[in-house]
């Protein structure tokens, strides 16, 4: 999977192609040709164009691309594993994302206490005022500098 500079401003394009299994466990990429064929999860978080659109040229083959701001690492990342893991999982990805969510509400929240410690810290350079907060979690201790 190669993300390339598009044509659009600021946007890399990765042609669409989505990993499969035949009958013998072997693995094998198919190209998108029609927009039918894009997992519906890649419709929704990500811009999807044509191959000559998004290059300013037209090849034999290459049909949908998806665009990624230059910057998104993370959009990458999860584009790649939505084309080359997800369609080889049982589940599709929104139900492993209302397992998570709901496994997330199971869990009970950690509990924060904040105290202040009734400290103020003046900046010589800008004199900003700050006060000093003891965070206590159930795990850790810190302290931090919360402007007043």
């Amino acid at each position: 999977m190669v993300f390339q500079l598009s044509t659009i401003e600021g946007m890399l394009y990765d042609v669409i192609s989505l990993t499969q299994a035949d009958e013998n466990d072997r693995l094998s990429r198919k190209m998108v040709s029609s927009a039918e064929e894009v997992p519906t999860i890649i419709k929704e978080n990500y811009e999807i164009k044509p191959y000559e659109e998004a290059t300013g040229k037209t090849a034999p083959g290459k049909h949908l691309v998806t665009l990624c701001k230059r910057e998104d690492e993370k959009a990458m990342i999860n584009l790649f594993l939505l084309e080359r893991a997800w369609t080889l999982s049982t589940t599709t990805p929104e139900e492993k994302l209302k397992t998570l969510k709901e496994h997330e509400n199971q869990r009970p929240k950690e509990k924060k206490k904040e105290i202040d410690t009734g400290q103020t810290w003046k900046c010589p350079i800008c004199g900003d005022e700050f006060r000093l907060k003891h965070i206590e979690k159930e795990t850790t201790t810190k302290h931090a500098l919360k402007r007043t």
